[in-house]
């Protein structure tokens, strides 16, 4: 069995890392102020924003592997728009009234994995966590109990919310018995679920990579004692913890996009993995990148804080470790009672 990317998508990965390189520098991640519309331009012109939806709805019809590759290059350049946001949405709304202007990047989409209440004469009532890209988003897709639903958010109160993340925007958004469209049952609320955990999990495998290799490029440079500080053990444990986070991560991300887009009868235990590695990973990996740079990684110069402090959003975006580990172990305890096996 062949664990590889094949060669049209490594060929996809090295053409979104060279795109990502050419227009998201750090310096240009700084100056976006939290979205950067050349990039998402760029972005949808090259069809991302269509990657995991069919040709038959506008997109350009791959998969969940392939959205998986494109969220890693983002995350290893933090780069400062709602991709995964509109990719989850486009997988519940492509079929839709909003897909074509969500392909064309012409509208943003929030997403969110709190339940909204649902009432008798079809709207709805909730305030999410903190929603990225609320305030820019038109439309919202979120569970309403057994019921995935989507919201225009037109002239709906949206509050932004300051964050230690300066790449991204956040917000509040109150819904008070607002229209809401049903766009699936319970089928498409756990797909929404588990989609919003890999894509999330796929954008910290990205940075978990990109921040290790900035530690390590450090460590080979930075002398003291008349020496690298790499040529310490210390320093060199360090480095190797963090080479196993990431590998880790690569393994538990791209397992879960294959079984999501296979729709294999264990993806949602492959989602939940992902998302307790990665949540926990991600953010060790940048820590342990922290200290390797010293003092310096504590500055605004240093690019580790961006990696950081992403990594920290991430990891509570769609449930941190802790739910998913809760998650993962109801299904497990579920499946040992009616008999089966908790490895499928």
């Amino acid at each position: 069995m062949d664990f590889d990317l094949s060669a049209d998508q490594m060929a996809l990965r090295d053409a979104a890392r060279d795109l990502l390189t050419d227009r998201c520098s750090p310096d240009r991640v700084r100056a976006a102020g939290g979205f950067d519309a050349d990039l998402w331009s760029a972005m949808v012109e090259q069809g991302w924003t269509g990657i995991a939806v069919a040709e038959s709805a506008g997109g350009v019809g791959l998969g969940t592997v392939e959205a998986a590759v494109l969220l890693e290059q983002a995350g290893a350049h933090v780069a400062p728009v709602p991709l995964a946001q509109q990719l989850v949405a486009l997988a519940s709304l492509a079929d839709t009234e909003w897909g074509p202007t969500l392909l064309s990047g012409e509208s943003v989409a929030a997403v969110a994995r709190s339940s909204l209440t649902r009432h008798d004469d079809g709207t709805v009532s909730g305030r999410p966590e903190p929603v990225i890209y609320g305030a820019r988003a038109r439309v919202l897709v979120a569970p309403a109990g057994d019921e995935l639903v989507a919201v225009d958010l037109t002239g709906v109160e949206r509050r932004a919310e300051p964050a230690m993340d300066l790449t991204r925007e956040l917000a509040w958004i109150d819904l008070d018995r607002v229209p809401a469209t049903v766009v699936g049952g319970a089928d498409a609320v756990a797909a929404h679920l588990d989609r919003g955990a890999v894509y999330h999990s796929a954008e910290m495998l990205g940075g978990a990579e990109q921040v290790m290799r900035l530690a390590v490029d450090y460590a080979k440079e930075r002398q003291q004692f008349g020496r690298p500080i790499g040529s310490f053990q210390a320093v060199k444990h360090r480095c190797a913890d963090m080479l196993v986070d990431v590998e880790g991560m690569r393994s538990a991300v791209y397992h879960a996009a294959w079984a999501l887009g296979a729709d294999d009868p264990d993806a949602r235990v492959a989602a939940a993995t992902a998302k307790v590695w990665c949540s926990d990973a991600a953010v060790r990996v940048a820590e342990s990148a922290l200290q390797v740079h010293g003092g310096i990684g504590f500055t605004w110069e240093s690019d580790v804080h961006l990696h950081l402090k992403r990594a920290q959003l991430d990891s509570v975006a769609f449930g941190d470790a802790r739910h998913h580990r809760a998650r993962l172990g109801a299904m497990l305890a579920a499946r040992l009672e009616s008999g089966g096996s908790v490895l499928g």
